[in-house]
């Protein structure tokens, strides 16, 4: 029973992590038709930031958070001012603005590498893999031990969903972003600057990314190809949650994490350990049926029943 009660808390923190990036995907799909496959090492880089200051600056993960998602951010202003807003202002076609993200997404993980030697040279840290899930804090409710990032990440991951909520719906930036997203022509006529929206859509992305990367450092191993390596659940949850829809991003998020989490946990108790080596089909799946059968994703069936 305790273990089945931690295998919930791991999955509901990983879930919610997934949840967060996968909000980061669309947001920048939506504002600017560019799928970011630079999420990847924004992701890897946020879990780097978090590892780096545990070590170097002491306190828990936990306080680290806020610098991570605030670096990453920085990185996605910068991928759109020196590569994404050239490429819009040339009008080039959507498979274009895709592989630009993939050429970015090579130059930071190289980088990513230099700072991992670094790390590993210059101050002897572990860094080539890294686990912090020992650093976290263990909350005691009577026999149950429970890891305090399966209460974080689920209530970070809602506070996520009411500030971009109230960030999109109350604020004149923010409904510049919505008209960003739903039409960019009549935004420039409204007399809005389209570049100012465009350019906090990817600080905003890039710091979910981040922030998503840092948490998981707490739940998953650390390397500098993690964020390669589950690349295709955050994708899985942008799609099955509905690309054009912010929120069920995070909703689709949240369910494609828990579904692969426990999916493989469930399969490998009756099959054997082996099955671990496939966990990363499971989101590729889930992502394929999605396009098969509800290609609009979970956001289309909301909108259809209002």
């Amino acid at each position: 029973m305790i273990r089945l009660i931690d295998l919930l808390v791991k999955a509901i923190a990983y879930s919610s992590c997934i949840g967060i990036g996968a909000a980061s995907i669309t947001l920048i799909y939506n504002a600017t038709r560019t799928f970011n496959f630079a999420h990847a090492s924004l992701v890897a880089w946020g879990m780097y930031v978090v590892f780096a200051l545990t070590y170097l600056a002491g306190h828990t993960p936990y306080h680290h958070l806020l610098p991570a998602a605030l670096f990453c951010g920085l990185i996605g202003g910068a991928i759109y001012l020196t590569v994404n807003r050239r490429l819009l202002k040339a009008k080039a076609k959507d498979i274009t603005l895709m592989m630009s993200t993939l050429g970015v997404d090579l130059i930071l993980f190289g980088f990513l590498n230099v700072f991992s030697d670094y790390l590993l040279r210059f101050h002897r840290l572990p860094a080539k893999y890294f686990i912090l899930e020992t650093r976290d804090t263990v909350l005691n409710i009577g026999p149950l031990s429970i890891r305090l990032v399966g209460v974080v990440a689920p209530a970070i991951l809602v506070a996520v969903v009411i500030l971009l909520h109230s960030f999109l719906t109350k604020t004149k930036l923010g409904i510049s972003m919505r008209a960003a997203i739903e039409n960019p022509e009549l935004l420039s006529l409204s007399g809005a600057n389209p570049e100012l929206t465009y350019a906090i859509a990817w600080l905003i992305g890039g710091a979910l990314a981040g922030l998503s990367g840092a948490l998981l450092t707490l739940v998953v191993s650390g390397y500098t190809a993690a964020g390669m390596t589950m690349i295709a659940t955050f994708f899985a949850g942008a799609i099955v949650g509905g690309l054009y829809s912010i929120y069920g991003a995070l909703l689709g998020g949240l369910l494609v994490g828990l579904g692969e989490y426990l999916g493989v946990s469930f399969i490998a108790s009756l099959a054997g350990g082996w099955v671990y080596a496939y966990r990363p089909a499971l989101p590729l799946l889930v992502m394929a049926v999605t396009l098969l059968i509800q290609p609009a994703g979970l956001a289309a069936l909301w909108g259809a029943r209002r």
